[in-house]
């Protein structure tokens, strides 16, 4: 390298100054001892560009994830909305909700995950669109851990199995009142009917996911099963009760809840007697599974211990048998809980009814009571009407808690005798 001397002078200047000009005008190439630097950077902001992208794809991702997992489909959202609607019901809070979610997921935002108690009280049974296949798998999950991490309250699932409306509504939203966190409500009705009530009414938003339901076939047991999954997807459910509506209860919901709730069995008909319309509907088909000496018959007004209820929800064994070999002129739902229970729980069951009706004037169905034959002591007749039952092994006089089958005339005489006889 040259060493410039202190000294100035014109020739030094100019050479100094053709040097500068020199190294301005140098090759653009660069120089061997840095290439290696640049190529570097360009390597490191490729490789920062790329990996931005994964964590960007990553976390679009995971949002869409906890969007499907977490958030109601439009589907759901819609059908919520559509139950909602009620005679002065005011659901501007449930759409709030929804829009709110809604405008979440607009923006990219996901909201928050259910809680524990989302999982063991799953609020309105609208929501979901699981098949029955789904379902009956849900609800049939048992914990293990025999100790309940929350403070749980036994509730009584009241089951509406109807076609349409409910003309005792007003009637059972007395028996209901004051009670709340001892009762749920669920209603089965045809998949295109909307129950009219308003929004303080035990009825509201509790229709279930349904399917169409022929009298006499098979699809009565799996509405009666649908209606068991949906309750017993709340684990506070501890009692299950079918009824119709036609059904009343002749009791206050004191009486019937303390009755279910201390009960130590299960409330089904099961009996087998040698006439047509019991032993004469069985298939011998159905052996081996379910042989003529364990054929049983009885009222498909059922009430269920929870654990009664998770089984029947779970088979598929009998049921399979039943829809096989139980058809028309057989009546599946009169069967097919009464011998499944006497296969597998019979000393679990009460072996009777808690639903009075009255067969005594023969023919296919019931007799039917309006306005007119109800009164203070018909009531009575039925409270006490000199039937002795056991209960817990000590015979009783209260064998049943509810009645059928009730006109809607008969609802005026009914309300105003839950001022003074049913005291509710």
């Amino acid at each position: 390298m040259k060493l410039k001397s202190r000294r100035g002078s014109v020739g030094d200047e100019e050479s100094a100054g053709a040097d500068a000009v020199g190294s301005l005008i140098a090759p653009l190439t660069p120089r061997k001892d840095c290439w290696w630097s640049s190529a570097l950077l360009k390597a490191i902001t490729v490789l920062l560009v790329l990996v931005t992208g994964v964590l960007i794809g990553f976390a679009a991702s995971a949002n869409i994830s906890r969007c499907y997992f977490y958030t109601p489909s439009s589907s759901s959202s819609d059908h919520h909305r559509h139950l909602q609607v009620g005679g002065d019901g005011d659901d501007s809070n449930s759409n709030s909700k929804t829009d709110q979610t809604e405008q979440q997921q607009m923006q990219g935002s996901s909201p928050s995950p259910p809680s524990f108690m989302d999982f063991v009280h799953p609020g309105s049974p609208w929501g979901h669109t699981m098949s029955d296949e789904e379902l009956f798998w849900r609800a049939s999950m048992v914990p293990r851990v025999e100790e309940y991490p929350y403070q749980r309250v036994p509730k009584v699932a009241f089951l509406f199995l109807t076609r349409g409306p409910l003309p005792f509504a007003r009637l059972w939203e007395r028996f209901f009142r004051g009670h709340n966190g001892l009762y749920s409500v669920y209603v089965h009705a045809l998949p295109n009917y909307v129950l009219n009530v308003s929004a303080s009414s035990p009825f509201y938003g509790r229709q279930i996911p349904s399917q169409e339901v022929s009298w006499g076939s098979i699809t009565l047991v799996d509405a009666e099963k649908r209606l068991l999954a949906n309750a017993l997807l709340d684990h506070s459910n501890q009692r299950f009760v079918l009824v119709s509506e036609s059904c009343v209860p002749v009791y206050n919901f004191p009486t019937v809840y303390e009755y279910l709730v201390n009960s130590a069995h299960s409330f089904v008909e099961s009996y087998n007697i040698d006439v047509p319309q019991c032993a004469g509907r069985y298939n011998p088909r159905m052996a081996p599974d379910v042989m003529e000496d364990q054929w049983r018959k009885g009222s498909e007004w059922f009430e269920l211990s929870r654990d009664l209820a998770l089984d029947i929800v779970a088979d598929k064994r009998y049921h399979a048998v039943f829809r096989q070999h139980c058809t028309p002129s057989c009546y599946p739902d009169e069967h097919y809980i009464p011998t499944y229970l006497h296969l597998t729980h019979g000393a679990r069951n009460a072996n009777r009814t808690i639903t009075w009706v009255d067969w005594s004037r023969g023919g296919p169905h019931p007799a039917r009571y309006g306005k007119g034959s109800v009164t203070t002591e018909f009531i009575q007749a039925i409270r006490n009407n000199g039937t002795q039952c056991d209960y817990n092994g000590k015979p009783t006089n209260v064998c049943y808690l509810f009645a059928r089958k009730f006109a809607p005339s008969a609802l005026g005489t009914l309300i105003n005798l839950t001022t003074t006889l049913l005291n509710f």
